[in-house]
Order: structure tokens, then sequence, then C-alpha cells
């Protein structure tokens, strides 16, 4: 049974959707100004995986995952190039589709954008003032955060803590340090909408919070995004869609950890993010994605060279086990309840990993014996399991250096050798273990022991 860690009470608990089999989903997608970086990356994949889980184990998913096509990124990007705004945030929109789909992300249902949901947020606004959640002052709008007993229940974070750490900037008219914009009024040469309040834009915040609740209802199933937009992104969403609907916003909030580059969080605002094609251009599509798979998605994912090298000598042993196989065989039950299970736990994908590189093992055990059949039974699983993550949609033969034969007889030699080491390991044979390792370290390629699994990789 499925259970996810919930960002809201911070436990993990059994996953139940609010009406079987549907599930709704929301996930906070891109603010497009610039193309998307390994952290943006990693938040696709991640809610892509999620979403081919659920849909898997029989759920009915409605995915959304909206754009900010309106903020003042955009705009002084804009003007830095000298762009329009339109022309700029459609030009980054297909940017991000094609880097999305070179990773096999799945598209959303909807993708709704910002400009062309005015009149919900204008609406949802309008809900907040009636109720005495929100204020006008100067053609901006304003939400009154000590109107909502229950803000910081999301990050923890109090009121009184804020307000120590908040000051008013220069233009804002709110009477609380710790209120957060509604609505922006209008200022010379920049995009505008009608109002109530007069011609202006929306914040950020009220975007998402009009957006989920137009699209899938005023409460729904799971809420995600970076860990990033865990405050004040999504603490706002809470206060702004609970205090307008008078409902539970959302059952089960996820979010994924970041992308680190030198033990930094990697962004446009550190300057030291690494975009998605230039990542790419280097390395498959699925080895980028194994990658992003290979830590569990609420961890840290640490961004370099060699980590992308053992994603590359993993997905090689997986699609060298694969080789040559039909993939018509009868899928094992009992490797599915140990992938299950993997998944069942927070979605852990790299135990579900681990299940896929015990499978390829078996299935290289059984071809060594002349299991014709078994290991056929035994390649369908594996294929069947890693679609479930995305990966091994490949042809083996393709992935494996373009089907060069003497490439692909030289990994399964590594391979061979690497299993006869960790056989000699187990029989407590270090001395013919450490044979192994060095006589492959003196062909160039270096083994890391981790995790109970045993990666390979060529020196550079």
């Amino acid at each position: 049974m499925l259970e996810i860690h919930n960002s809201l009470t911070g436990q993990q608990a059994v996953f139940r959707p609010a009406n079987p089999p549907q599930v709704r989903l929301y996930v906070c997608g891109m603010t497009v100004y610039d193309y998307c970086h390994l952290g943006h990356a990693r938040a696709m994949v991640v809610f892509d995986m999620v979403v081919r889980y659920l849909r898997y184990c029989g759920y009915d998913v409605r995915y959304i995952r909206n754009i900010t096509d309106i903020d003042d990124k955009i705009i002084e990007r804009a003007a830095a190039v000298n762009e329009p705004i339109d022309a700029l945030t459609a030009r980054f929109i297909e940017a991000m589709h094609e880097d999305a789909d070179a990773l096999g992300c799945l598209r959303p249902d909807d993708e709704p954008r910002a400009t062309a949901h005015m009149d919900a947020i204008i609406a949802m606004i309008e809900q907040l003032i009636a109720s005495g959640h929100a204020y006008a002052s100067g053609g901006d709008v304003y939400y009154a955060v000590d109107r909502f007993p229950d803000y910081g229940r999301l990050s923890g974070k109090r009121l009184d803590e804020l307000r120590a750490g908040a000051r008013i900037e220069p233009g804002e008219r709110k009477r609380d340090p710790a209120d957060f914009v509604l609505w922006k009024a209008a200022r010379e040469g920049e995009p505008s909408w009608p109002s109530p309040w007069g011609a202006g834009r929306p914040g950020w915040h009220i975007e998402c919070s009009a957006m989920s609740t137009r699209c899938l209802g005023n409460h729904f199933d799971i809420h995600g995004g970076g860990l990033d937009l865990k405050f004040p992104h999504h603490e706002n969403e809470i206060a702004q869609s609970e205090a307008a609907t008078g409902e539970h916003f959302v059952n089960y909030w996820m979010h994924n950890g970041h992308v680190r580059i030198q033990d930094e969080k990697m962004s446009k605002s550190l300057g030291n993010f690494t975009t998605v094609r230039d990542v790419l251009a280097v390395h498959h599509p699925e080895v980028v994605r194994q990658f992003l798979l290979s830590s569990h998605y609420r961890s840290p994912l640490n961004y370099n060279d060699d980590a992308l090298d053992n994603a590359r000598a993993g997905l090689s042993r997986l699609y060298t086990a694969l080789r040559g196989l039909e993939g018509d065989g009868a899928i094992d039950v009992d490797w599915v309840a140990r992938f299950q299970a993997a998944m069942d736990d927070d979605f852990n994908t790299p135990e579900a990993l681990a299940v896929l590189f015990d499978l390829a093992r078996a299935l290289n055990r059984a071809r060594e014996a002349g299991e014709e059949l078994q290991a056929e039974g035994l390649g369908a699983t594996l294929k069947s399991l890693g679609g479930v993550l995305g990966l091994l949609g490949s042809d083996p033969a393709a992935f494996l250096q373009g089907g060069d034969d003497a490439a692909l007889e030289d990994t399964r030699r590594i391979e061979q050798l690497i299993e006869a080491r960790a056989a000699a390991r187990a029989e407590r044979d270090f001395a013919r273990a450490d044979e192994i390792r060095d006589a492959l370290l003196a062909e160039g390629i270096l083994l890391e022991d981790k995790a109970g699994e045993t990666l390979w990789r060529r020196q550079s």
C-alpha cells in the first residue's frame, strides 16, 4: 500500500485519495524567462515518476503543472534583450517542452498560464477582500496574514518571527511587514490588466491558488514542487485558498530536494546553474533521468561528472542484460512485488533501482545457465518495471555505443568480471577480489562500491 511523506504533517502516511480511483495532482511549474536548469529538471522528472507510478497502480490521475508567464523576472529579461514579453515566454515555453520531452516526461493533462486566468485570479482576490482576509491600498491589494490563524503550519514559521525579519519595501503600501501582495498597481511601461482596484497585474502566489482550484476544485489530493517553494509560496497558497473557499486545500504536500553543485543549491540567482540542454548535449537523456532518480526525491542531489558517469554505467548494466532478448516472456510477480514495495515506501526510487540491478543479475545468471525461457520472463519484467520509472525505453544495442558488437562484448566481459569479484567477496576471497579490481584498473576501468552495488566507469 502506497505511503507518502506529507510535508504538512512531517509524517509518512497511507495515501488515500479523496475520490478513488481519481487522483488530482498539481505541481508548480516554471517561470519562463530562461532555459531550464537541472533543478527544474529534477522537479519535472520526480513528479513525472509520481504520475507514472500512480497510473501504474491503477489510479486515474489528472496532472496539472502551471506556467508563470508574467512576473518581475520575465519583465526584466524581456527589457534586457529587447524582446516582446509574449515572444520571450513563447520561446522559453517551447524550450521547456523540448527539455521535458527529451527527459521522457509525460505532458501534463493541462498547463494553465497565469495570463489566461486573470478572471479567476481577480475573482479570488475579490473573495479575500469580501471575507476580510485582504485589503486594497493605493491600487495594490495585500493579504492580511494575521487574519489567518493557521499561517505558518506548512513551514513551521511563526508570525512574530516573520515580522521581526521583514520590512516594508519602498513603494509598498501594506499595513503589516508580513503581509504579501495579491495585486500590484500598474507601473509605466509594464503589462497590466483591468481590475476593480485599477490596472495592474497579479502577485506570484495568487496565480497558483486561482489556477489550481480552477483546474482541480477547491480541495484536491496532492500538491508538489521544489523544497524552495515551501515558504513563502506554498504557505501563502494555503492561506489564500482556504480563506477564499472555506475548505481544506490539499491533502498531501510533496517537496523534492535541491540539486546541489559544490555544496550549494543550483539556482539562476547564484549563477551556478547548468542548463538541461547543456547536459543533454553530453549525456544520453536516460542517463540524466537515471541520475535524477538515483537519490530519494526528498534528499539533496549532488551534481558532478562522476555521478553522471555512474548513472551511465548503471544503465549500461541494465541494457546489457536486456541485449538480444525478445522481451515477450511472462512477467515475474515476485520481482514486481519487490519493486512495488520499494515504490510504495514514499516513491523510494534508489531502492527500486536496486531491485532492477538485482533483477539484471538474476537475468544474466539465467542466460548463462541456458535457461532461456526464464531469461525472457526476467527480461520482460526488467523492461516493464524500468518503464514505470521512464527508463529502458531505448533499443539496447543503440544505447550500448550504437550497436558496436565489439563494444557490447567488452561491456559484457566487464560485467562478468564485476560479478566474479562480487562472488569472491561473498566467499571472503579478498585476494581474488582485489586481483580483479586491479586488472580492471589497469585497463582504465574504475569501480565504486556503493549501497550494495558496484558501479563502473572508464577513466577520462
